[in-house]
């Protein structure tokens, strides 16, 4: 008989046994963040900001236990996955993100938001809703704001030969106190939209300008400072993170006929904010400014330039 040329004839149908067992799915992590461990189940972590994810898993998360499943290692045995992110910055996004979602969904023992607004889901259309209630994601889930800031800083003395470099062209003693001055400067400059509202006066950015009325509009205030901030080890970074419960104008009232109520203007705008729905969008701009260094131990005050790289990334997270 010939042989047919077909490549699907040509297959072996003989079965293939492969000695690999399936990767066994986690239902929980073990973290160890700096030398502090956490242990996070996989719908905690599932939910956390994607862009906070990219941060605590540069290389891509892992949800199976690939080690058992390749080399038949003690299933009993749980995986530590180290991790270069501040733990005190990660507690503070869990802690958020639990306290938003049992306000939302309730506990146990006492109901949430959504439970007084559920109703919401089932009327009907009108000229104000945009989708329809029913397709409209921001009446059945808690939306938060995530705003992150990376700040490199660059600090250069002033050039009167009092601050060198090594051989080695490494930073010395008088410098890297300088860096660390220079640090402890910015750390105090809390306030969130201070240097894009400064960059906005320089250049007359508009769409700068509508970047922070929008999120002014939809939750931040003006006067916000920075929910969590810190210095990077080792690093002459500062990494901020900012969150805040999106605007959604869904008003609950404590008594009355109406207990809750739409405003759907506000609505409208709260709906710009789903275009960072797991699409996580980032701004970067240098930030220079002129300061005096007041005098510290054997230091005099000195006049430094300060300059900042700073990158800021939105998203909106569903929870």
């Amino acid at each position: 008989m010939a042989t047919s040329s077909s490549p699907i004839t040509q297959v072996s149908q003989t079965p293939t046994h492969v000695n690999l067992h399936q990767p066994q799915l986690l239902t929980r992590l073990l973290l160890d963040l700096r030398g502090k461990r956490y242990e996070v189940d996989r719908e905690t972590i599932m939910n956390l900001p994607e862009s906070v994810l990219l941060c605590l898993f540069p290389n891509g998360l892992v949800l199976s236990r690939q080690s058992v499943a390749l080399d038949g290692g003690d299933e009993d045995e749980e995986d530590v996955y180290a991790v270069d992110f501040d733990p005190d910055c990660f507690q503070f996004v869990l802690s958020f993100f639990r306290n938003a979602s049992e306000t939302f969904y309730g506990t146990e023992t006492s109901p949430g938001l959504f439970s007084a607004q559920q109703h919401l889901l089932e009327a009907s259309p009108n000229d104000f809703s945009n989708p329809p209630p029913s397709q409209n994601p921001l009446i059945s889930k808690q939306a938060i704001i995530v705003l992150r800031e990376e700040l490199e800083y660059f600090s250069i003395p002033p050039k009167d030969g009092s601050v060198k470099i090594d051989q080695n062209g490494l930073a010395g003693e008088a410098l890297a106190n300088i860096k660390r001055r220079c640090g402890d400067y910015l750390m105090e400059k809390k306030s969130i939209f201070t240097a894009l509202q400064r960059n906005v006066n320089k250049e007359n950015n508009v769409a700068e300008q509508h970047l922070i009325d929008m999120l002014c509009m939809s939750g931040f205030d003006r006067e916000d400072e920075w929910g969590f901030r810190a210095l990077e080890p080792s690093r002459c970074c500062i990494s901020s993170i900012a969150l805040v419960l999106l605007k959604t104008g869904i008003t609950h009232h404590s008594g009355g006929d109406k207990t809750v109520e739409v405003d759907y203007q506000q609505m409208a705008t709260a709906q710009k904010l789903l275009l960072f729905w797991r699409k996580p969008a980032r701004k970067c701009w240098w930030d220079g400014l002129d300061m005096e260094l007041p005098a510290s131990g054997d230091d005099g005050s000195r006049n430094i330039k300060l300059w900042a790289r700073r990158v800021w990334t939105l998203e909106l997270s569903l929870v």
